[in-house]
């Protein structure tokens, strides 16, 4: 994968996500793209997806502290800059405070299958929405919110500009290791092997 015809890598934002759960997952899905298993676990997940954009319509804002925004489902969004796509579950149209960004804030909102706190992967995703977005739709993007489909609840995060730093160099780092098809170490733990779809491949794990 070198020479000047090589064309750039294009991630996605789900790669951020896999890059900090194991670099070797992104490894394996750009490198050796034809090994990726397909897990029932993803199937599960699509569905949850549609039973909430369900329920997102029916529901107030008052969850995400709004009286009142425009709902925009399944975004796709893109950054020449980064090299970067993805789908946001949700993005919410309100008037940006004293007229700032064009007059409109956009807000992005991703569902998850989960009960806890955000972690780093999942406030990096975000960031990497807000730049997406700013990038595509003008305006400004200051917030995002991260909604738990097994508590029903929404964390506000706060897209700042040293989270937004961490998603240009994750993604410059996702692109050295594909290009120059270098495959990492792997992670100190074995903890995220356990589950891990792509365990089979690595031979120097237990």
């Amino acid at each position: 994968m070198s020479g000047p015809a090589m064309e750039r890598t294009r991630f996605t934002v789900t790669d951020l996500k896999q890059y900090a759960y194991c670099p070797r997952i992104v490894f394996y899905t750009y490198c050796l793209p034809l090994i990726r298993p397909t897990t029932g676990k993803m199937e599960e997940g699509r569905r949850a997806h549609e039973e909430a954009r369900e329920r997102e319509q029916r529901r107030t804002l008052r969850i995400y502290g709004l009286e009142e925004a425009r709902r925009y489902f399944d975004v796709w969004v893109a950054s020449e800059e980064l090299g970067l796509t993805g789908r946001i579950d949700l993005v919410l149209e309100v008037a940006a405070p004293g007229g700032t960004g064009g007059g409109r804030e956009w807000i992005p909102v991703d569902y998850k299958q989960t009960g806890r706190r955000a972690g780093p992967h999942l406030r990096r995703q975000l960031a990497a929405y807000g730049i997406m977005l700013e990038e595509t739709w003008g305006g400004v993007v200051r917030r995002g919110f991260i909604y738990s489909l097994l508590t029903r609840r929404a964390e506000e995060i706060p897209l700042t500009s040293s989270l937004r730093r961490e998603v240009r160099e994750i993604v410059a780092a996702m692109r050295e290791m594909v290009e120059r098809e270098r495959m990492p170490d792997p992670p100190s733990s074995l903890q995220p092997c356990v589950n891990c779809e792509f365990r089979r491949f690595c031979n120097d794990v237990g």
